[in-house]
């Protein structure tokens, strides 16, 4: 007689939904004993540490005693096995014929002492716990219509271990009055209250509500007070005498009115945990008016009213009886027997139908009554005090119900509710029938009583007992009580789905499960390439940490596999306490965990077939039925993450599918946030794209997540809407990579975090599938360095922070011909030769997609000042040197770098052998950059090669020598100087042009060099053509004092008169630099070595001047030219006279010139003379008035000293 745990799995997914789900405590009881009969229904059951009593309606008492599973076997239903089959004792009345026997009517458990109170055909027995061994000899209660009355703040007491009680307190409701009976060690009447025909009532403290067949009422059993309260049927009249809400006496009085029903009672109890909502007066009247509806009526064949009758008519809360069901009039026992008051009265006046009174205490300061107008109309329930005042809005049922009973609420201890549960809400469910299209079936209306709700916002739910394939199954009445035990269960719904399973996204498409690693590409725009595959898992197993992996045991999955399990059955207990029943099958009515009621809207929606946006909509809406709400439990918490992932599964699964409906903006984000807050292994994401699931890397550690959301994705996968055949990246569309770059980039954010299982695996591949997306979409940027806030910026920032799978992304990148972003790569590790070495590729014209890489050989050489491997300077250095020789020997020279620092010699010799071209630019850095003059005359002889090499092997260079000559001769003054006029017009890219210039400067400079060596170069140039080198034999023979041919070479090969006058001014020194301008102190030489000074850098004497004066008269007399002769002899001697004598001129001058020509120059030489002259003359008069102070002077001293006589 096992029960049948299959008997769960039949129950309608619609009906998951809702807060309560039955689970099967007894399928198929054995109501007959031989098993022949079909008539026999079950009456009542209750609960008890293992024990479960069943009252028929055939009179019997099944006493069932619960034999637990195997503990090996976790899957294992209890079984029950029947420990006795009881018949209790009833009287019968003397007039059998009209006595109905209902059977047992009521089980009521007393489980502090020990006892049991059985109603079995209106009359009371006593048992004892747990084997139902008769006591108390053959005491018997006939005529009894209800035992109950148990102090429900006692029961709460005891259910927290209170101990054991000196006796237990019921009430019997007789059909005169209510007897209060004490249980112990027998059966002890105390009191009898004054109210007859009583047939239920709920007991706190002193307050008991009871009902007879018309109305409800409370009473004060210790001071006898009643308080009358509504009608159970609206349409009933009040008795006369009865003025609802005011306390009366019932000790033997004729019911006297006291002052007020809030001032009748001297008890000590505490104030209504909830205030009323809505303010009521003390009057019910209006009250029950306004809270009756009316309702179409349809009658049933199965439920019809019946007359009300004076005799024992109430039954148990719980049972059923059966002039229910067959609408047949319910006979009293005969007038003769003991507290019997006849037969059902029958008036020509209309009677309202029979509505059996339902009464439950929710908290220890309030009773809910339920009210009618008739069984097929809405029922009302009303809330009220100890006070008999209304507490709360009143719930409506859509019928009145034949049973109700209240679970949970703030004050509810005994709940049926989840372990670890969060604050327990308040339900009432009612078992009532409801039309359905084949006909009223049976079963159980649940809504909360806890919280008030505006008109038209009450969530009711409805909830059948499983189907057996039969509709008749369906219309069965269905019965439900709360039991006086309770059993812990656990709902194996919620270990399959929180249970953590091994997610393996790539054995459903047929490839190699059981290698280590699950990378399935190496490119993923080819990844049809078994072979790269092959290296790809090679390479990703060098990145694995082997040696955790190594000691894994074999056993491994399966000891985790039961660990998971077992730690989803901890999380999916739950207590049982209501009973349900119908035909045979006894369930327990179960709290639905929150988990289970949105899983079902989440399967719910998914099966509907609405259009997708709608899907979507849906599924937003069951994310927001908890959003913003705190997780109070432990299975709360791992709820709101298990539905946040299968939701955002759901979501991403319907946006890779919307072509057709596209997701809004705000949904991608809600889409993204979702998958993000989930916690969701992004590896379990990615496994659904097929052009980034190539990345996922799966070690021998797998990948563990809850057992329902691994379905929902494998379901997805091996689906005809998940496309097996693009896995390239290219195929994934614009909106699809732009949702993966922000979902990865929230992910990354999540490094460092100790919460993330697997985190090395975990951001390997986040790391390698952003990488991929971002090098897919910056395809479509423009050439160039990133600007703020695009694609390549975000590329940038993700290779410069770093990136867990290296290798991968090396060859992403690689894939791709981004070599600028390799190089990124390469320097977020500090891999200063890698780095050199993309740039050198770039450099040297590879294929570089990004095109980010500008004045890449600047950017080296700035590079190799920053890094400190002087090896590297120098390979790089020399490489450079070789491309670009300017820049290249920039390298070797850097004063700032952190490498060691080169020395010249050593570099100089170095650019000899590895990049000779570049030696002259190394050597006009050390001179001229960094002042380094011992190196001048080396680099002359590089100048004077490359001039001469031109000048010899090139008729055009020496064609424009000679043309830049004759065009200088026919500037007019004043013209600039040669040198200047060569730099004014110095082509571009002519190097022999610019090294002249170099060359000039050198020679003209106060440099000390080989001069035999160079002139002897310039020398050998005659033998092609004369006089090519001209400014630069002007300078050797102003260094050698030659300044006769130097001022020749001025006058008649250059025609600069004024570079003569100047050469004449400095005494020859130079002919492009001035005498008084100093240059700079240059540094020391890395050798100590710096060139002397020359002597010429002193100032020349007049004398020397005068001389060079002279001679360049000379040359000005002898110009073959007569108005140039004229002129600048004139000029010269007008300007510099001073350094002529007059004689030395007129002796010079030819005769036939006008002394209008030398009228200047002799003008200022008279005047010169007669200036002479004068300062003469006072010289003179000077000279002869210091004479005679000098003789004066004499004469006193002498006379000072007077005469000497001398011996």
């Amino acid at each position: 007689m096992a029960s049948d745990p299959q008997g769960d799995r039949r129950s309608l997914k619609e009906f998951d939904i809702g807060p309560f789900v039955l689970r099967t405590l007894f399928a198929d009881v054995p109501l007959s004993e031989d098993g022949t009969r079909d008539d026999i229904k079950i009456n009542c059951v209750e609960y008890l540490d293992d024990h479960l009593y069943v009252g028929t309606s055939d009179s019997e008492l099944l006493h069932f005693f619960q034999i637990p599973p195997d503990p090996t076997d976790k899957s294992g239903a209890p079984t029950f096995i029947l420990a006795s089959r009881l018949r209790p004792a009833f009287a019968e009345p003397a007039s059998a014929s009209n006595f109905t026997r209902p059977g047992v009517q009521q089980i009521l458990l007393l489980p502090t002492v020990g006892k049991a109170c059985i109603l079995c055909n209106w009359t009371v027995t006593f048992y004892s716990l747990p084997e139902l061994s008769p006591i108390f000899g053959s005491t018997q209660v006939k005529n009894c219509n209800w035992v109950g009355g148990i102090d429900l703040n006692e029961l709460s007491e005891d259910d927290n271990g209170r101990g054991e009680s000196p006796g237990v307190t019921i009430l019997l409701s007789l059909n005169r009055k209510i007897q209060v009976v004490t249980i112990a060690d027998g059966a002890r009447p105390i009191k009898k209250i004054d109210f007859a025909g009583s047939t239920i009532s709920v007991r706190r403290d002193s307050i008991a509500c009871v009902a007879d067949s018309r109305s409800y009422a409370l009473l004060e059993i210790n001071q006898q007070l009643k308080i009358p309260l509504m009608s159970i049927s609206s349409l009933d009249e009040a008795e006369p005498g009865n003025i609802i809400g005011q306390a009366q006496h019932i000790s033997g009085s004729s019911g006297g009115l006291l002052r007020s029903n809030s001032s009748a009672h001297s008890r000590t109890r505490s104030e209504s945990p909830e205030a009323p909502v809505h303010k009521r007066g003390t009057s019910l009247g209006d009250f029950i008016t306004g809270a009756s509806r009316r309702q179409e009526y349809r009658a049933s064949e199965d439920e019809e009213p019946v007359s009300r009758h004076a005799s024992p008519p109430g039954l148990a809360t719980g049972q059923k009886t059966p002039e229910e069901t067959a609408g047949t009039d319910v006979l009293a026992p005969d007038s003769a027997t003991k507290g019997q008051t006849g037969r059902a009265i029958l008036t020509a006046k209309p009677q309202p139908g029979f509505l059996k009174p339902l009464i439950v205490s929710p908290t220890p300061e309030e009773f809910l009554l339920v009210t009618g107008t008739g069984p097929l109309e809405p029922g009302i329930g009303m809330f009220v005090n100890l006070d008999g005042d209304p507490t709360r809005p009143t719930i409506e049922f859509d019928r009145y119900p034949k049973e109700i009973v209240v679970d949970g609420g703030s004050m509810d201890m005994s709940s049926s509710r989840t372990s670890l549960g969060p604050e327990d809400e308040g339900f009432v469910l009612a078992s009532m029938g409801r039309e359905f299209p084949d006909g009223v079936h049976y079963g159980l209306e649940i809504q909360r009583w806890d919280i008030d709700l505006v008109e038209g916002e009450v969530a009711k739910h409805w909830l059948e007992p499983p189907n057996t394939g039969s509709i008749i199954n369906s219309q069965q009445h269905v019965g439900i009580r709360s039991m006086r035990g309770s059993e812990e269960t656990h709902f194996p719904e919620i270990v399959a789905k929180l249970c953590r399973r091994r997610f393996m996204p790539f054995s459903l498409v047929s490839l190699d499960a059981s290698s280590t690693m699950s990378v399935r590409s190496v490119d993923s725009r080819t990844a049809s390439s078994i072979e790269r595959v092959s290296k790809e898992r090679e390479l990703f197993d060098r990145d694995t940490d082997s040696s955790s992996e190594d000691l894994l045991p074999d056993s491994w999955q399966a000891t985790r596999n039961a660990e998971e399990k077992e730690f989803a059955r901890r999380l999916a207990g739950s207590t049982a306490r209501l009973a349900v029943w119908s035909g045979k099958n006894i369930w327990w009515a179960v709290r639905n965990p929150l988990i289970l009621r949105l899983d079902a809207q989440l399967e719910a929606t998914v099966a509907a077939p609405n259009q997708v946006s709608a899907e979507r909509r849906d599924l937003f809406t069951i994310l927001n039925s908890f959003r913003g709400q705190d997780a109070k439990s432990e299975l709360e918490f791992l709820t709101f993450s298990y539905i946040r992932q299968r939701v955002g599964i759901l979501l991403l699964t319907s946006f890779l599918k919307s072509e057709e409906t596209p997701f809004s903006e705000s949904e991608l984000r809600a889409m993204e946030e979702i998958l993000v807050d989930s916690l969701l292994d992004p590896r379990v994401i990615l496994s659904l794209i097929p052009g980034v699931r190539n990345e996922v890397i799966e070690t021998k550690r797998g990948i563990w997540i809850f057992g329902g959301v691994k379905l929902t994705a494998e379901e997805f996968i091996s689906s005809r809407d998940f496309d097996k055949g693009h896995s390239a990246m290219s195929a994934l569309s614009q909106p699809v990579l732009h949702f993966l770059r922000r979902f990865l980039t929230s992910w990354r954010r999540k490094k460092g975090f100790g919460s993330i299982p697997d985190e090395n695996e975990v951001f390997r591949t986040v790391d390698a599938a952003l990488l991929a997306v971002l090098l897919e979409l910056d395809q479509h940027s423009t050439t160039g360095p990133a600007k703020a806030k695009s694609v390549r910026a975000d590329l940038y920032e993700l290779v410069d922070t770093g990136v867990d799978c290296f290798n991968r992304a090396e060859t992403l990148i690689e894939s791709y011909h981004r070599l600028y972003v390799l190089s990124r790569l390469y320097q977020s590790r500090k891999m200063v030769a890698d780095v050199l070495a993309t740039w050198k590729r770039i450099i040297e014209g590879e294929q570089d997609n990004g095109g980010e890489l500008t004045d890449g050989e600047q950017r080296v050489r700035e590079y190799l000042a920053k890094i400190s491997n002087q090896a590297l300077v120098q390979e790089y250095g020399i490489w450079l040197a070789n491309r670009n020789p300017k820049i290249g020997v920039q390298i070797f020279a850097e004063d700032k770098g952190r490498a060691p620092k080169f020395k010249p010699g050593q570099v100089v010799q170095l650019l000899r052998e590895e990049a000779p071209d570049a030696v002259k630019y190394y050597l006009e850095y050390l001179v001229f950059g960094k002042g380094h003059t011992v190196y001048v005359n080396e680099l002359i002889t590089y100048y004077l090669d490359i001039v001469t090499t031109s000048l010899r092997t090139s008729p055009e260079a020496r064609e424009v020598v000679m043309s830049t000559y004759t065009a200088y001769r026919a500037l007019h003054p004043p013209k600039p100087t040669y040198r200047q006029f060569l730099t004014d017009n110095a082509p571009a890219e002519d190097e022999a042009w610019h090294s002249r210039l170099r060359l000039l400067q050198l020679l003209g400079g106060s440099y000390d060099y080989d001069l035999p060596v160079i002139r002897d170069r310039i020398s050998s140039l005659s033998s092609t053509a004369e006089d090519l080198l001209v400014p630069e034999t002007i300078i050797l023979d102003g260094r050698e004092r030659n300044h006769e041919n130097a001022l020749r070479l001025l006058v008649h090969r250059l025609g600069d008169y004024d570079t003569a006058v100047a050469y004449c001014l400095r005494g020859g020194a130079s002919i492009y630099t001035i005498y008084q301008t100093q240059q700079s102190q240059p540094p020391p030489s890395p050798e100590n070595a710096k060139a002397p000074k020359r002597h010429e850098s002193v100032p020349p004497t007049q004398d020397q001047q005068a001389r060079l004066f002279r001679a360049l008269l000379g040359e000005f007399l002898i110009l073959e030219d007569v108005s140039d002769r004229v002129e600048q002899t004139g000029l010269l001697l007008e300007k510099f006279g001073g350094w002529f004598d007059v004689g030395d001129v007129l002796s010079v001058i030819p005769d036939t010139w006008s002394v209008d020509l030398v009228a200047g120059f002799l003008v200022k030489a008279l005047r010169r003379m007669v200036v002479e002259k004068n300062e003469t003359a006072i010289a003179r008069s000077l000279s002869s008035a210091q004479n005679l102070q000098t003789h004066h002077d004499l004469i006193v001293k002498i006379e000072e000293k007077g005469p000497s006589i001398e011996t």
